[in-house]
């Protein structure tokens, strides 16, 4: 649960800071959805930090919990992941707002937009290396089955960046008027107060398990790099797959655009109590992995598939039973709420559908298994899906309505692929699991 509301007031905030930049007009909002679109693309490649510091962490955690013999490693990946998040994250920092014009050139080519998004990138770029290793901060207490204190961080960073977005944007409270720019200092100083109280807390309760204190040896920094690169990697081309999803709606109308663009978004927020359930499998896969319990590693995937049904079905009914009431909250043309009722009611089923990928990525990653993972994402999506949407979308002229039939082909196959994975069993053997 607390992963879960963590990751929902994240969205809500996402909508805050839209509705404070869009008082500013179109330009403002476009140039700073393209800025935050590429600092998402580059985040991607410092993620996976998050998922292998959490494994590793969980399995160290289930190893030693009967004895304190060994607990001064369990912060080890953690000490690992930091180094890491330093050594990846300021080289890109430097290079991103160096080539920021570039970047933003080849996402948007309007000079006006262009022009906001480089400024409001910039800002951003500032907040990387806090990303990082917020992640790995994230990671290691998610794994020690301390979920807490993410929650109760990611609240005081939100408000924070609510305060400073609006005080920076319109210049209140004696601060510097800065417009659409504004939002991404906002942002960035609230992330580096969040790395200030993850440092802190840490500080307090790590340090018995070796924060800071036991460093890292280069087989340990190698294994951390060998399981953040594939899931880094998997989440850098799943979300240049949106990017041409939206290539491809663009190939058909304006309407589709924007209808589509609800219907993405929605997906994206409905399916996270699906991601939370799964990011919590991950610890629990790990921790069982960790002492030897396989066979209660495996139970735990069904265990948290069975509740990520539930609580996505429940979700999901609004959508299949009244779309155009759903749909009306976000588009004001009769037109465009009746085009996309019946794509809502297939949002709503792969939603539904998509649990046992949400849940058994996480599992599978807490299992060591990121190269399994990635293989099979990337495969589905940009082998399958995507080449079959611009055939049936576009060539065979089905539009928006054939694109959404083949997602939820895509997603029925999706998630049989990874039940099918899971059910195999042979993650139980993945030279990951070893903690040494």
């Amino acid at each position: 649960m607390p992963i879960i509301v963590g990751m929902l007031s994240q969205s809500v905030l996402n909508l805050v800071d839209a509705a404070l930049v869009g008082s500013l007009g179109e330009v403002a909002l476009a140039g700073v959805g393209v800025g935050g679109y590429a600092m998402f693309m580059v985040t991607a490649l410092v993620f996976g930090l998050s998922s292998g510091v959490q494994s590793q962490t969980a399995q160290r955690f289930g190893a030693n919990s009967q004895s304190t013999d060994q607990r001064d490693a369990r912060a080890l990946p953690l000490n690992a992941g930091l180094l890491l998040a330093a050594g990846m994250a300021l080289p890109l920092t430097i290079l991103g707002i160096w080539q920021a014009p570039a970047l933003l050139g080849l996402i948007n080519q309007t000079p006006e937009v262009q022009a906001v998004a480089v400024e409001y990138f910039r800002w951003r770029m500032l907040s990387l290396i806090a990303i990082a290793m917020t992640l790995c901060f994230r990671g290691y207490w998610n794994g020690m089955q301390q979920t807490g204190v993410y929650l109760r961080i990611i609240i005081v960073v939100h408000a924070f960046n609510v305060l400073a977005s609006i005080g920076l944007i319109f210049g209140h409270a004696g601060l510097p008027e800065m417009g659409a720019a504004g939002a991404g200092a906002g942002t960035t100083l609230s992330l580096l107060l969040g790395l200030v109280l993850w440092i802190r807390v840490s500080s307090l309760g790590a340090r018995q398990d070796g924060f800071l204190s036991n460093l890292p040896s280069a087989t340990t920094l190698w294994k951390m790099l060998s399981l953040a690169l594939p899931h880094s990697f998997q989440q850098l081309w799943f979300a240049g797959g949106y990017a041409v999803l939206f290539w491809l709606l663009g190939q058909l109308d304006t309407a589709s655009v924007a209808v589509g663009h609800v219907l993405v978004n929605l997906s994206l927020l409905l399916i996270l109590p699906g991601v939370g359930l799964g990011i919590a499998a991950m610890s629990l896969v790990g921790e069982a992995l960790g002492r030897d319990a396989g066979e209660d590693a495996h139970r735990w995937g069904w265990d948290a598939l069975r509740v990520a049904w539930m609580s996505l079905a429940a979700m999901a009914l609004p959508m299949l039973l009244i779309p155009e009431w759903v749909l009306g909250l976000f588009l004001a043309s009769p037109d465009l709420i009746e085009m996309g009722r019946l794509p809502l009611q297939l949002t709503g089923i792969m939603i539904v559908l998509d649990a046992a990928a949400l849940v058994l990525t996480q599992a599978l990653l807490g299992a060591g298994a990121q190269r399994t993972v990635m293989l099979l994402t990337l495969g589905m999506q940009w082998l399958i899906f995507l080449p079959l949407a611009w055939w049936v979308g576009v060539v065979l002229d089905y539009g928006l309505l054939g694109i959404w039939w083949v997602q939820l082909a895509y997603r029925i196959l999706n998630s049989s692929g990874f039940v099918w994975v899971w059910q195999r069993q042979r993650w139980m053997s993945n030279p990951a699991l070893k903690t040494n």
